[in-house]
């Protein structure tokens, strides 16, 4: 197992992955605006937009996008909708930087949020930063339903992995280069305990140092999901993913060293270097 310790954070390059499937009408502002957020770090960057599956304009709009800037922003994807994390591992093994993270497409997170994570990196020597509801400078608006919803997630993400957070779920994170090199051959990458099976794979390997940064987010729902079928499905395949992580880490050890001959993974994911 590899262990963390603090290490100065001073990279050549970050990368940030935007997952999009049918977002025709906010890729192109998601993009333009993650690149202004970017701009004014003092970080050299590259964004990878990865179109999950080609169902409408996403890539289109997207590439017109990315040729007004091509040393900025490049477009990839495939032509099957595979889920968030499989687009989110796609990308990651695009890219190239010193550390690399994702936002998810549209304007539920604020892009502003993407500066306060790589200074939390700074600060913290991090070896992983996540955007947090729960961290005291957040300023989130949210249904009282997902709320709910989300409390008694953490705490069963404490109980069953001990990763010491507040907050997995939200689609913005960073991560140090080393960390994915070690994590991403392991997972599976279901996709609704995608978030935290990358968390505690990384943990259970010894990167212990995860820290928690605040974020804008405005989700907003309309009327009583906690009745409605698609939510009430969700919550149950979040709940059985993350057994399934559980199963997989604590009974079969799968993500152990000892089992790499069992690892699952995909021929695409070797991590170019920068």
């Amino acid at each position: 197992m590899k262990t963390s310790g603090a290490r100065k954070f001073d990279p050549r390059l970050v990368s940030v992955v935007i997952p999009a499937y049918r977002a025709e009408g906010t890729i192109g502002k998601s993009l333009l605006k993650t690149k202004e957020v970017l701009d004014a770090t003092r970080y050299s960057y590259e964004i990878i937009c990865v179109d999950d599956g080609n169902t409408d304009k996403t890539r289109v709009n997207a590439e017109k996008v990315a040729k007004r800037f091509p040393d900025k922003i490049k477009v990839v994807g495939y032509l099957t909708n595979l889920g968030k994390g499989h687009a989110v591992r796609y990308g990651m093994a695009q890219a190239r930087g010193d550390v690399i993270g994702f936002i998810d497409a549209g304007f539920d997170i604020d892009p502003n949020g993407i500066s306060m994570l790589l200074e939390h990196f700074e600060w913290y020597h991090a070896d992983i930063v996540i955007g947090s509801k729960r961290h005291p400078a957040s300023k989130v608006d949210y249904s009282w339903q997902r709320k709910i919803i989300s409390t008694v997630y953490q705490l069963l993400v404490r109980i069953l992995f001990g990763v010491k957070v507040r907050d997995t779920q939200v689609g913005l994170k960073f991560f140090r280069r080393e960390v994915l090199e070690a994590v991403l051959p392991r997972v599976l990458v279901k996709e609704f305990a995608f978030d935290i099976e990358l968390l505690s794979v990384a943990y259970h390997l010894g990167f212990k140092r995860i820290f928690e940064a605040p974020i804008e987010l405005n989700m907003k729902l309309v009327g009583s999901t906690l009745v409605s079928k698609g939510f009430v499905r969700m919550v149950f395949l979040m709940l059985k993913d993350t057994m399934a992580v559980f199963y997989r880490l604590r009974i079969l050890h799968y993500y152990d060293d000892k089992n790499k001959k069992n690892w699952i993974t995909p021929d695409y994911l070797t991590l170019k270097s920068n």
